[in-house]
């Protein structure tokens, strides 16, 4: 991480001044960045996804002045919490998205897929502010019916804070030692295939499994010293509500079903009604027609249908 940058950190935070109980400190170059959950039906399809995507967090900001303080891989979006200029953080945002789509088109065939997905910001103002929006971010996958904590959810910089050193929380269905953090022992060959890059990683680069450790990437001892200690991090873990996260573009909608649900009541419609796996050897008149099913059965929105079953919300949404 740029050592310069870090320092410019811990001084517009106010980490080396001495803390005043009420006084909030004023932030110049922080970030929310999010995509729009209502623009694509899935971002990431399944656990290999995910590792990838996590892999291309790592490749994608070292070509950056920019420093993640957090962020949040879900199926439909994502949303990251960035220090550094304005100009950069964007940047570093659109060409992480380019970079997602390429990989959907070159693993799933669905060709530029992400190429107009709307990219909301807003700027993070203050350090109360910041706490917010980082367990906001950390807190997504619960929110959004996935169930995990925030602090376990793995695609996430979640399992990073306020843990011993070197460990890392995560669940037993990813295939690692769960707690454990190791040297890559692949060769230079084997991990530029592994992450999809020509540059040459550094020689020590711990790795999960398959996936390079996020504390590589993340900043998560400045956050530390942002929140202080653990109880204020829980704290504002608890009280956290989407409605705090003030609506500059788009937030994160509540739906009543989640949608990995809403994906599985699809397939398993598509089967009974039409005897195929997928929607995209659906005409358009299939599609309605399933769509109009998944309404009357499911309590769902008319975007979330639209989404999953392949169709244009503004074209249908007074026919379903």
């Amino acid at each position: 991480m740029d050592e310069k940058l870090l320092n410019e950190i811990v001084s517009d935070l106010g980490l080396d001044q001495p803390f005043v109980r009420g006084r909030k400190t004023i932030i110049k170059n922080c970030w929310h960045f999010s995509t729009d959950g209502k623009a694509v039906d899935v971002m990431f399809d399944g656990e290999d996804d995910f590792i990838a995507g996590m892999n291309r967090i790592y490749v994608t900001v070292k070509r950056f002045r920019v420093v993640i303080l957090a962020f949040s891989l879900m199926d439909t979006h994502l949303h990251y919490v960035l220090y550094g200029g304005f100009e950069e953080c964007n940047r570093f945002m659109h060409e992480y998205v380019r970079r997602t789509s390429q990989f959907i088109a070159a693993e799933h065939g669905e060709r530029h897929k992400l190429d107009s997905i709307p990219i909301d910001y807003q700027p993070v103002t203050d350090d109360v502010y910041l706490k917010t929006v980082i367990c906001y971010t950390i807190k997504n996958a619960p929110v959004g019916g996935i169930p995990f904590m925030g602090w376990d959810y793995p695609w996430s910089s979640g399992p990073l804070y306020f843990r011993k050193a070197g460990l890392w929380s995560s669940p037993a269905w990813i295939d690692h030692s769960i707690g454990s953090v190791k040297p890559a022992s692949p060769s230079h060959h084997e991990m530029r295939k592994l992450l999809r890059t020509k540059d040459v990683p550094e020689e020590y680069l711990p790795m999960i499994g398959r996936m390079v450790f996020p504390g590589i990437y993340v900043a998560y001892w400045i956050v530390e010293r942002v929140f202080k200690t653990c109880k204020s991090f829980n704290y504002f873990m608890c009280v956290t509500k989407e409605d705090d996260v003030d609506s500059r573009g788009g937030t994160i909608s509540h739906l009543s079903i989640p949608i990995q649900e809403m994906r599985q009541h699809k397939n398993e419609l598509c089967r009974e009604m039409f005897g195929v796996e997928t929607v995209k050897t659906l005409d358009m008149r299939q599609r309605l027609k399933l769509a109009r099913a998944l309404r009357s059965k499911y309590n769902s929105s008319v975007q979330q249908i639209a989404r999953l079953t392949g169709l244009v919300y503004e074209e249908v949404k007074d026919m379903i």
